[in-house]
């Protein structure tokens, strides 16, 4: 069989979700199976930071590169129904997306979709008009409906689909992400914990926010929630300071806003991105990890967290109370008093602090890619007749 894997999403080379989704995706099935022939459609008019040479190694997998203005090529597919990208490739009979994009297929090509949440539909006033507009274009609900089948990677997501767009249940797979086999806690005496330590000027003790820096993330409820912490004037809180690490997003001004008025603002440390091969030692350091969402489709930075022996305290609601289950403390994101409550506890109760850093391990280590691998051969298998 003959799939092709749209790889767009990787040409800016940055590593948030989807991307990483789709690096460790890719990077497992390829790995696992060696009989269907792949061919990986990308476009980039401008030079793409992704190196193809990465998936060199497959002998079953080739990359296809066209250099079409992105603009041009999504309208043509929007408005044209034009070029079909199956044909694009030489001929597939099926085509995998691995997130939603413009794309016009013939009718003989069978379409898999990966849907990773619908907070464009549950909570638009957190996208900006530009990707509001991008999202209609798009018109995700079409898009699923032309699918043949849908892989959503939590059950919240999963029933957000079905409800939102009236998709079929039996159309929709729900099928976890994993964690990164090197997403793991180093050892203390680890020369690389110095090196990352002194590269992201990053503090003794600290409070870890990892994700992109935007409203949805609820990064000013940290802030308020720190304060309070730091207010108590407690020896051994007084130690700790706020590190938010990540992309800045849309709206970032009024969170940034935000940290320069806190009380503790000179204690509240804003570091770029952190590259993959930095994270786990990033996460090794941190006492704590707090993500107070107020919606995900999965969550992978908690995961991550979990994996690296850090106590995680993260919100009740959407995907996260599956993905974490009981290896982590949830609040209320609509109520930075419960996460103020949740940091106290777990930074002055040393015993639940080990307690809940055990927990989040044994759940993080039911994840893995290879097994989201696997399980997502098998929907291509499925339509191979």
């Amino acid at each position: 069989m003959k799939i092709g894997i749209d790889i767009r999403c990787l040409t800016d080379g940055k590593r948030t979700g989807v991307e990483e989704y789709t690096m460790n995706l890719l990077e497992n099935l390829f790995e696992l199976d060696k009989k269907n022939q792949y061919i990986l459609f990308l476009n980039s008019y401008r030079d793409s930071h992704f190196d193809a040479r990465i998936f060199a190694h497959f002998k079953n997998v080739r990359v296809k590169r066209f250099n079409y203005p992105n603009k041009l090529l999504n309208f043509c597919f929007w408005y044209l129904r034009w070029p079909h990208v199956d044909q694009m490739l030489g001929g597939v009979d099926l085509f995998f997306m691995p997130n939603i994009n413009f794309v016009a297929l013939s009718r003989q090509a069978k379409l898999v979709l990966t849907v990773h949440d619908l907070s464009y539909e549950i909570f638009p006033e957190t996208f900006s008009l530009k990707r509001r507009a991008w999202h209609h274009f798009i018109n995700p609900r079409s898009l699923c409906k032309r699918a043949d089948e849908i892989v959503a990677v939590s059950n919240s997501t999963r029933n957000d689909i079905i409800s939102h767009y009236r998709i079929h249940p039996d159309k929709v797979r729900r099928i976890y992400n994993g964690v990164a086999q090197e997403m793991e806690q180093l050892d203390r005496n680890d020369q690389k914990l110095i090196e990352v330590k002194e590269k992201y000027h990053l503090p003794f003790n600290f409070i870890l926010f990892l994700g992109t820096i935007e409203p949805r993330k609820n990064i000013t409820a940290i802030v308020k929630a720190f304060d309070h912490l730091r207010s108590l004037r407690n020896p051994q809180l007084d130690k700790y300071k706020l590190v938010i690490a990540g992309g800045k997003g849309w709206k970032v001004d009024s969170i940034l806003d935000a940290a320069r008025k806190a009380n503790f603002t000179n204690d509240i440390i804003f570091t770029s991105c952190i590259i993959n091969d930095d994270k786990a030692a990033v996460y090794t350091l941190a006492s704590l990890f707090v993500y107070p969402s107020f919606f995900e489709g999965f969550g992978i930075p908690v995961l991550e967290a979990m994996r690296c022996g850090v106590p995680v305290i993260t919100s009740n609601c959407s995907s996260l109370p599956e993905v974490v289950a009981g290896g982590a403390v949830m609040i209320d994101p609509d109520k930075p008093e419960e996460l103020y409550l949740a940091m106290k506890e777990v930074l002055l109760n040393r015993e639940f602090h080990s307690e809940l850093t055990a927990q989040g391990l044994r759940q993080a280590i039911r994840f893995n890619w290879r097994t989201c691998a696997r399980e997502t051969l098998a929907i291509f298998e499925k339509l191979k007749g």
